[in-house]
């Protein structure tokens, strides 16, 4: 977690680890206390306040570790140490307490300041680590009572209730800050491509449109540079304004990539907002639709026209590739397939099956083409 925020950011859930610590002191305070007031009952008073300097070090020791802004320097094995010593000071109870003081439910030497070993190990490994501390400090507890009662019961309950709810909250800190830097990365990367579209348009788009508008007045061969030059400038508008990015969390944003397939001959809509997928699904999505469009341009005839549509139906996505040609005859596929020409059935059916999707195909002479694409989303 902590290559996310990198070595030394502010880890997420800083101010957990800093309620750990107060935890930790306040339940200090109330440990001393309670020696306090039952030191005179002990059959071993001097073991009690041994076992209470210890845990005065051990607060000590924690806070100095917990304290420490960036995760890697709290330490997982410290983690570890942290519920065991716990557990090893507690266990001095049986020879501190008497039988009477036992039976009467007095206070074990630690008292609630095992409640903080739970809390951080919640804060460092989520709710499971909290939980798993939680229970190893509740077997403890019933082995120092030496027998498995209702206060046992009810401290065993507290301490897995603690350390879920704490880990809840990390985990949860954690992911809301990744995301928040995600949302930080994606705002800096559309602002610069934001002034690079802004450069780029007063300097290379203008002579683009120019040459696309001078060329079409002149007709000839100039018509044909100006119709180069005009499918140059929609790809450069695309690439300024939509170039697909990888997250971090290993999806692409399907939108844009289809956005680059755009041309004078290919129109393409999509939803104002991001189509993340696994990177994967989006590159094989888009070799689909670049085959359909080359089988426009095979076969349609260069005055053919394309448009791409892409919708984000929730669990799935829908791509349709519909063009204005003449349609493929009943049967030509059919027949392509048994001549050996896989093409299409390879191509596009095969990458779509792989990604567990459908595709299917309309079309008539005449009535030109149409592909609709539905892919899962996992």
């Amino acid at each position: 977690m902590s290559r996310r925020f990198g070595p030394t950011a502010r880890e997420p859930a800083t101010p957990l680890w800093w309620g750990t610590i107060g935890l930790r002191v306040l339940t200090l305070l109330f440990a001393v206390g309670a020696v306090i007031v039952h030191s005179d009952g002990y059959q071993r008073p001097w073991l009690a306040w041994a076992v209470l300097g210890g845990m005065t070090l051990w607060t000590v020791a924690t806070a100095l570790v917990y304290a420490r802004e960036a995760l890697r320097w709290r330490w997982r094995w410290f983690v570890f140490a942290d519920v065991l010593v716990t557990c090893a000071l507690m266990l001095t109870s049986p020879w501190i307490l008497t039988d009477e003081q036992n039976a009467a439910v007095a206070p074990l030497i630690t008292t609630v300041w095992v409640a903080g070993a739970p809390v951080a190990a919640g804060t460092r490994f989520g709710g499971v680590g909290g939980v798993a501390a939680g229970l190893v400090i509740a077997a403890a507890t019933g082995v120092a009572r030496q027998g498995f009662t209702l206060d046992v019961a009810r401290d065993g309950v507290l301490l897995v209730a603690s350390g879920l709810l704490i880990g809840m909250s990390a985990s949860t800190a954690r992911k809301s800050a990744a995301v928040l830097a995600e949302a930080l990365r994606t705002e800096v990367a559309n602002a610069e491509r934001e002034r690079l579209a802004r450069d780029i348009h007063d300097s290379v788009l203008q002579v683009l449109a120019r040459v696309r508008r001078r060329g079409a007045e002149l007709g000839g061969e100039a018509a044909e540079l100006a119709e180069l030059a005009g499918e140059q400038e929609i790809a450069l508008r695309a690439l300024v304004s939509s170039g697909p990015r990888r997250h971090s969390t290993g999806e692409t944003d399907l939108r844009a990539a289809l956005q680059l397939l755009g041309s004078s001959k290919v129109q393409v809509a999509a939803p104002a907002g991001e189509v993340n997928l696994p990177s994967e699904t989006t590159a094989e999505l888009v070799a689909v639709v670049r085959e359909a469009l080359s089988n426009v341009d095979k076969h349609a005839g260069p005055a053919a026209k394309a448009w791409v549509l892409l919708e984000d139906v929730g669990r799935e996505v829908v791509v349709t590739v519909r063009d204005d040609g003449p349609g493929i005859p009943e049967g030509r596929l059919a027949d392509a397939e048994s001549e050996g020409r896989m093409g299409v059935v390879r191509s596009m059916r095969g990458r779509v099956a792989e990604l567990g999707g459908t595709i299917s195909l309309e079309t008539a002479p005449g009535q030109g083409t149409e592909w609709e694409i539905r892919v899962p989303r996992t």
